[in-house]
């Protein structure tokens, strides 16, 4: 596998600029607390972000348009897969009036209800696709998607469906990455051209997923961290990701990413613990003890590559 041996490639950034705990903590300063304002002031302080919102609701070309408009070359967006692609329980108010079957409740897809959606999802991305900011589509399975044949041929569906995109996966359930398993797993995701995620979280849990750092893409490698809580499998979203990154915490990944970011051409490293500027605040202590750039020194980087010698 092709990578860099610097920190150029390593792109580090948050869940969420969009979050209302971090809207509402006051990093955005005044001024710049509108949609835009949000946006442009996050990308000059880092080059990625991961888009949430889509995995509640279809995204729409309108706003695709708008984030690449508002962020400078080589910013990334990487992008959560639509709940129903995923296997979660979605509610038939959250797909377009058009997908609706008769009734309210859960949806119960079949292949021609997932494809549609899936033709929906990335029609919408296009704008950010042809703009060059999608760095990836996360698929995040759930906790109960366990390994097995069955789960094998969901997986290479969703390769089949996502092809030519740049697909990520996260799992949920811990015997993906189990020492006996972790190999075969490893070797599925390269197979199917698939981003392998590696997590950080609390280790005190039965569902608890191993800090492994799997790297099955030459193209890129995901860390996603999402704090070390104990009530990850039972409390709410705000008692599930609340934690405050300890610098000796951070410290320990340094040489984990710093050996993934070698592995691959980029590195997205993103910070989940999203309770009021946590993440903002773990992402910039990353970076530093990384030696990666900010969002403006990215940007200005990639401005610089694109002028070239002159002729």
């Amino acid at each position: 596998m092709g990578g860099t041996s610097g920190t150029g490639g390593i792109l580090v950034g948050t869940c969420s600029w969009t979050d209302r705990a971090l809207v509402a903590s006051g990093w955005y300063p005044s001024g710049r607390r509108d949609a835009e304002g949000r946006l442009r002031y996050y990308a000059e302080r880092f080059p990625v972000v991961e888009v949430d919102a889509t995995y509640y609701a279809l995204p729409s070309a309108r706003n695709s348009a708008l984030w690449a408009e508002r962020t400078p070359d080589g910013f990334r967006f990487d992008v959560k897969a639509f709940s129903l692609l995923t296997g979660h329980p979605t509610r038939a108010e959250a797909l377009p009036a058009g997908l609706r079957a008769a009734g309210r409740g859960r949806v119960e897809p079949d292949e021609g209800l997932l494809d549609e959606v899936w033709e929906r999802f990335a029609g919408a991305l296009a704008p950010l696709r042809r703009a060059d900011r999608l760095g990836t589509l996360l698929f995040q399975f759930p906790p109960w998607f366990a390994p097995g044949p069955r789960a094998e041929a969901r997986l290479a569906r969703c390769a089949e469906r996502t092809r030519g995109w740049p697909v990520a996966v996260e799992f949920r359930h811990p015997d993906w990455w189990r020492e006996d398993r972790r190999a075969a797993t490893t070797d599925l995701l390269t197979g199917l051209d698939m981003s392998a995620v590696a997590v950080d979280m609390t280790q005190t849990l039965p569902t608890s997923l191993p800090p492994v750092t799997p790297v099955t893409s030459p193209r890129l490698a995901v860390a996603r961290f999402h704090g070390r809580s104990p009530d990850w499998g039972t409390g709410t979203k705000e008692a599930k990701f609340r934690h405050t990154y300890t610098e000796p915490e951070l410290t320990e990944w340094v040489p984990r990413l710093h050996a993934m970011a070698r592995r691959a051409d980029q590195l997205h490293v993103l910070f989940n613990n999203c309770c009021a500027d946590a993440a903002v605040h773990a992402a910039e202590s990353m970076r530093r003890l990384l030696g990666a750039r900010t969002g403006a020194d990215h940007a200005a980087e990639i401005a610089a590559e694109g002028e070239g010698p002159a002729h």
